[in-house]
């Protein structure tokens, strides 16, 4: 039988930290959704480690969706719902359960600028209040990038796509801030990446 799963490299060097610092800052109990969840790695992963929180992902790509599925039978987990087609920019996302956080781990910098005034729309009006939003990333802060080899990774990029990129960090929180949420804490993350958290108000 073919396996469908999809395996990200940097994945497995990223989630122990991203376990960290969601653990101080996700609630004890609650529905996360995770936005663009890629190959479902993380989903499954952080599910199996915080087995009393109920887990959404969801991706606009198919192939994605089949291969978290895939990881979902594989990892044998009961906290993790079936992979539903959600876009960052879509108007109004359609959801099943009220959020109480909403992780979005790498997608801003591939992905258009839509998809985080999108992402940071669609959080504010549909997390519980006092909702959390995480994002894992790299970032430009003060429009400079943090470390060379953030420099390499943000033109590579757009040589792949213009409508991608590594994005300021001050551009997203005025986004988000724009939208009604507030920034709470920003953490820096191996790798020259950083945890960036905000509530809806």
């Amino acid at each position: 039988m073919t396996d469908a799963r999809r395996f990200a490299p940097a994945t497995e060097r990223n989630r122990g930290p991203i376990l960290d610092v969601l653990r101080g800052v996700l609630p004890a109990r609650g529905h996360v959704l995770e936005i663009a969840s890629g190959t479902g790695e993380h989903a499954v992963w952080l599910a199996a480690q915080m087995p009393a929180l109920t887990f959404q992902p969801s991706d606009p790509d198919a192939v994605n969706r089949t291969s978290i599925a895939a990881w979902i039978a594989q990892g044998g987990v009961t906290n993790v719902k079936a992979p539903v087609a959600l876009d960052a920019k879509d108007d109004r996302w359609l959801l099943a359960d009220v959020p109480d956080a909403i992780l979005c781990i790498n997608m801003i910098h591939i992905a258009p600028w839509t998809a985080t005034s999108g992402l940071m729309r669609n959080a504010a009006t549909t997390l519980s209040p006092g909702g959390v939003l995480y994002l894992y990333g790299p970032f430009k802060r003060g429009s400079a990038h943090t470390a060379p080899s953030n420099a390499e990774f943000d033109q590579n990029l757009r040589a792949r796509n213009p409508a991608w990129g590594v994005r300021d960090l001050e551009a997203v929180i005025q986004t988000a801030s724009n939208a009604g949420l507030l920034l709470t804490d920003t953490i820096a993350m191996p790798a020259n990446n950083l945890s960036v958290i905000f509530r809806r108000g």
